[in-house]
């Protein structure tokens, strides 16, 4: 049966098995649905959206609709910031945008918290 089940996304290890809805990599300890491993992260086709469902592009501005709280940082991201010039990538749990938010550096966002500007 593990012959059927496909390789970590994190570390590409061929050891995943089956916990209950869920594959589970032995070697990182990383978990996901098993409809994630057909479509990358839930863009169809790979096709990322934004929160409001408009498609986002390489060098896009995009607007945080949500306030951020970021690790080391004592006040996070703001709803309303504009980050310009992102890029699209296939990321870690599900931060699929590139970008650098000035005041922070470079960041992974996850396209669920921007709309495009």
């Amino acid at each position: 049966m593990t012959e059927n089940l496909p390789p970590c996304p994190e570390c590409s290890s061929v050891h995943t098995y089956e916990m209950g809805a869920l594959l589970v990599c032995p070697e990182c300890g990383h978990e996901w649905p098993p409809a994630t491993a057909e479509s990358a992260d839930g863009a169809e086709g790979g096709v990322i959206r934004d929160a409001v469902g408009n498609v986002l592009a390489d060098g896009d501005t995009v607007t945080v609709i949500k306030s951020l709280k970021v690790k080391g940082h004592p006040t996070g991201i703001k709803a309303g910031t504009k980050v310009r010039n992102i890029r699209l990538v296939e990321g870690v749990a599900g931060h699929d945008i590139d970008c650098k938010i000035d005041g922070f550096g470079a960041m992974q966002l996850k396209s669920s918290v921007v709309k495009k500007a």
